[in-house]
């Protein structure tokens, strides 16, 4: 079970959550690093395999958003050591791809809490829709563990 709470006002302090947001397409990795920030979320981002398993070994992020087509190291083979270390096993992982959804299980039997489709985040007008539905998705997840969610205001 984990608990993941999105940036929330907590005694007039921010709780500022961190996404390692693993991406090996500039453009979509910019887009979606510019639409978390401006939501409030702290991002790192990582352009390959190697380099997100360096930095979520470094940085113990919060959440991971994991691309599953990158170079050097692929992200199921990413997603299968982060489940494996001591250290990241408990990171909640959300696979992002261009690919079909008939991978969801695969990824799901591998650890990740879930999957987006990156066809679902960009908008045909341009428009990123990530935190909106990174919000709905973290509000699904923590229905089915049975956690509560705070509102994001």
């Amino acid at each position: 079970m984990f608990f993941l709470y999105l940036p929330m006002k907590k005694s007039g302090a921010l709780k500022t959550v961190k996404i390692l947001l693993a991406e090996d397409s500039r453009t979509l990795r910019l887009s979606n690093e510019r639409a978390l920030r401006k939501a409030g979320y702290e991002v790192i981002c990582a352009e390959d395999g190697e380099a997100a398993l360096r930095y979520a070994k470094e940085q113990m992020p919060d959440l991971i958003l994991l691309d599953l087509l990158l170079p050097r190291v692929n992200g199921l083979e990413v997603l299968t050591r982060l489940k494996h270390g001591r250290g990241t096993a408990k990171i909640p992982v959300i696979a992002l791809s261009g690919l079909s959804i008939r991978n969801r299980q695969k990824l799901m039997d591998a650890g990740a809490e879930d999957y987006l489709e990156k066809s679902a985040i960009l908008t045909d007008t341009g428009i990123n829709r990530l935190p909106e539905v990174l919000q709905a998705l973290m509000e699904r997840l923590h229905r089915r563990h049975g956690t509560p969610f705070p509102q994001h205001s």
